[in-house]
């Protein structure tokens, strides 16, 4: 997928800023996830997918729309980064009254794309 943004702490604060459409959110995780999309066939493949997203989710579901899947992606951040975004970014949150379910969606993606960065040691 070269339409993507890089993943760096630009692309981050973009998402939590809001610069970057939901759809793009949704594509760096899934593409971080192993999901692929096959233009030949015009699907997407799971197959390099992580086995427990693969088999909840054979389709890459829709993060920012859908709650359950966002609640999966929250779950499977390791313990040492739920706080990655405040403690490495400075993220200090949204204000009270200027946020909905969809932000704190694209927290939590953003949040997830940032641990992923840690974890891969691209930071």
């Amino acid at each position: 997928m070269s339409e993507l943004p890089p993943l760096n702490t630009e692309t981050i604060w973009a998402i939590l800023n809001d610069q970057i459409d939901d759809a793009t959110v949704n594509k760096l995780v899934w593409h971080c996830l192993g999901y692929r999309y096959d233009p030949n066939s015009q699907k997407w493949d799971s197959t390099a997918a992580d086995p427990q997203w693969r088999e909840e989710y054979p389709e890459p579901p829709n993060f920012i729309a859908e709650r359950p899947p966002t609640v999966k992606l929250t779950r499977s951040i390791p313990k040492g980064n739920k706080q990655i975004l405040k403690e490495k970014l400075g993220f200090k949150g949204y204000k009270i009254g200027e946020f909905g379910p969809r932000q704190t969606r694209r927290a939590t993606a953003a949040n997830w794309l940032f641990s992923y960065m840690d974890l891969m040691g691209n930071q």
